[in-house]
């Protein structure tokens, strides 16, 4: 055994997660060093830290040698890497070692075997686990994967071997689009991971995602903490999390355990791993890949075992046997955790990633929130949209999932657009309280969890116009206000409608929209909340109120309401039909542009892929919306673009 003694660590990550490594550290009575760029310099894991340095580096976080030179200067020991793509990244653990630092991880062996799923599925398969039928092999031409995909059939998934979270992935329905689905796939998993290499699997259709935990020590000694159903997705990315999986009973949690550690162990792998599978149908269990870090979702098992993974991750690498916890390899899950990812996207617009200032912030104090969030926190489109998680853990799976319910309706995030509500009616559909979600349940059920409610939205549109009318004094009886109809122009939901309020005395109004006349009246109100009885509808909500912005939210509904009654209507009716009949393409979100496919005097056709940009990890193609020639291209590969900005201008072929 190397000496491994350490006290001090650097911690190379950022947010939510450092914050979680830092406390851990913490506990175990660790020095801790975070890492920076400009941008943090006011965020939450800096404070918390016992020291930070900033990173001076383009490529900031993902910087392996400023980071080991970070941790020299620091007089760290050890180096911890989060849970993000460092802690899965080979070079970056060799690199500490080089630099005589201990790495919180798998050594650089066990992460290279393990980190690619074309590696990682053949040495299971060789284990005697069964794997998802596929391709995994070293041939990466076009013409072989062509032949591969024949061969396999479809449906298939196309999926990075160095990739992680949903990136470098696409399913293909029909072999006709395997070469485009491909090319897409190969140009993700390149920016994201640096690889273009893919493996080939028989997509299984109304499977569960179910992952096992282990820990493993240096002596050994593997302990699975069993296993996690991860099905609720949306784009191959997880959003809600429980443990334990309602479809895997004693038996075989303990069969599946036992198999996942004799494999860890037959490989000599050291710190804490998941394993993943596909839960088929049939009730096969189908090996997919090995994460060799924590994942997002571990707290659910930490509820449920009792356990906290991060000090575990911190005495392995310390070279504690795992044998020195009598009790951990006899541990059986206590009672039932859930966990949602609040996202900064909207779920409306395909999901499209979010960002911006977060103007108020208001997290539950129910349940397990692990964040770096606050008042005025910028959310960046650089990172992923997942901006905190929340845990919620009960004797049984309904009293989790009704106290998670209850936490969401009572959380505040505006400013940006976040999947709050939309979490609200999976944990709330039918399929999901019944225990049947599986893989295609979001894709299944899509209408039902991403349209609001109209009529709720409606009343929160009427109670927005008069809290936008709302003196500071006017409940108390302190102001007199005129009682002339005041003329609205309010956008929510993506479309403007017409209003005009009449103040009637102190808080109550009369709101006309068209021929229809409702009676509104604030009971209460103060900065942050308001009583409100629009004609019979009583609304509790949250409200937060800017120059022209208003956002309302009850317990199952945001809403994000503008005042454009200063705008010029005419001109931006004008201006709008303009735009669409002029072909102007316009960016949907903040972002980078990765790609600019196209020239001015190009001719394009109806659905060609005229730019992708890329948010949050995520690449977005933007398409002509019909053919014709580019008369304007506005942009370049690598820069920046705002929300709306002009992309390209498209000359129609045909009037």
């Amino acid at each position: 055994m190397p000496n491994r003694r350490f006290t001090r660590v650097l911690v190379a990550n950022r947010g939510e997660i450092a914050l979680r490594i830092i406390r851990a550290a913490r506990e175990l009575g660790l020095y801790s060093v975070a890492v920076y760029t400009t941008d943090d310099a006011a965020s939450a894991h800096v404070g918390q830290a016992d020291q930070a340095i900033r990173i001076d580096s383009a490529q900031g976080y993902l910087d392996a040698d400023a980071l080991v030179t970070a941790a020299l200067r620091a007089g760290a020991q050890a180096v911890h890497p989060g849970y993000g793509f460092l802690a899965e990244n080979a070079g970056f653990a060799q690199r500490c070692i080089d630099a005589g630092l201990c790495f919180v991880g798998p050594s650089p062996a066990a992460i290279g075997l393990m980190g690619d799923k074309a590696t990682a599925r053949r040495a299971m398969a060789s284990l005697g686990l069964p794997v998802i039928p596929g391709y995994d092999g070293d041939d990466q031409s076009d013409l072989t994967l062509r032949q591969e995909a024949v061969r396999i059939g479809v449906p298939l998934m196309i999926k990075a071997c160095a990739g992680g979270g949903g990136r470098g992935m696409r399913r293909v329905d029909r072999l006709t689009d395997f070469d485009a689905a491909l090319s897409a796939a190969r140009t993700e998993a390149l920016a994201a991971f640096g690889s273009s290499a893919v493996v080939l699997e028989q997509a299984v259709d109304q499977a569960r995602h179910v992952e096992i935990q282990i820990l493993a020590d240096a002596y050994g000694n593997v302990v699975s903490l069993g296993e996690r159903d991860c099905s609720v997705q949306r784009r191959h990315q997880k959003l809600i999390e429980e443990s334990p999986c309602l479809a895997i009973d004693t038996v075989r949690r303990r069969d599946a355990g036992m198999a996942a550690s004799e494999a860890i162990r037959l490989l000599g792998y050291e710190g804490a791993g998941t394993l993943e599978y596909l839960l088929a149908p049939d009730g096969r269990l189908l090996f997919m890949e090995v994460n060799t870090r924590l994942q997002v979702e571990h707290p659910v098992t930490e509820a449920v075992y009792g356990v906290d993974l991060v000090q575990w991750q911190f005495h392995i690498a310390a070279g504690r046997p795992l044998t020195s916890d009598p009790e951990l390899g006899t541990l059986s899950p206590l009672g039932h955790a859930i966990e949602v990812r609040l996202c900064a996207e909207d779920p409306a617009c395909a999901f499209l990633p979010q960002s911006g200032e977060l103007l108020c912030w208001r997290p539950p104090s129910a349940v397990r929130v692990e964040h770096a969030l606050h008042d005025g926190a910028h959310i960046s489109p650089r990172f992923d949209s997942m901006i905190a998680k929340l845990v919620a853990h009960g004797p049984d799976r309904e009293s989790a999932r009704r106290k998670m319910v209850a936490a969401l309706a009572q959380l505040q995030a505006f400013g940006v657009v976040t999947n709050r509500d939309f979490l609200i009616r999976c944990l709330e559909h039918p399929v999901f309280v019944a225990g049947d979600a599986d893989t295609s349940f979001v894709e299944a059920h899509a209408t039902a969890l991403v349209s609001p409610h109209d009529s709720a939205s409606e009343a929160l549109v009427t109670a927005a116009a008069c809290l936008s009318q709302l003196a500071p004094d006017e409940l108390s009886g302190a102001t007199l206000l005129p009682l002339l109809p005041v003329p609205l122009l309010l956008q929510a939901n993506g479309r403007r409608s017409a209003y005009t309020v009449e103040r009637q005395s102190a808080g109550r109004f009369n709101v006309i929209s068209g021929t229809q006349s409702l009676n509104c009246i604030i009971l209460r109100a103060d900065r942050h909340d308001a009583h409100i009885q629009v004609a019979d509808q009583f609304l509790s909500l949250r409200w937060w109120r800017g120059q022209g912005d208003l956002w309302l939210a009850t317990d199952r509904l945001t809403l994000y309401v503008r005042d454009c009654s200063l705008e010029p209507t005419m001109i931006t009716a004008v201006a709008t039909d303009l735009g669409a009949s002029t072909g102007e393409v316009r960016s949907p979100m903040n972002a980078r542009v990765s790609r600019v496919l196209y020239k001015t005097g190009d001719s394009v056709a109806e659905g060609t892929v005229l730019v992708t940009l890329e948010a949050m990890k995520i690449e977005h193609q933007v398409i002509a919306p019909f053919a014709g020639k580019l008369r304007q291209v506005e942009v370049a590969s690598g820069g920046q673009v705002q929300k709306g900005a002009l992309l390209v201008v498209i000359e129609p072929s045909a009037p």
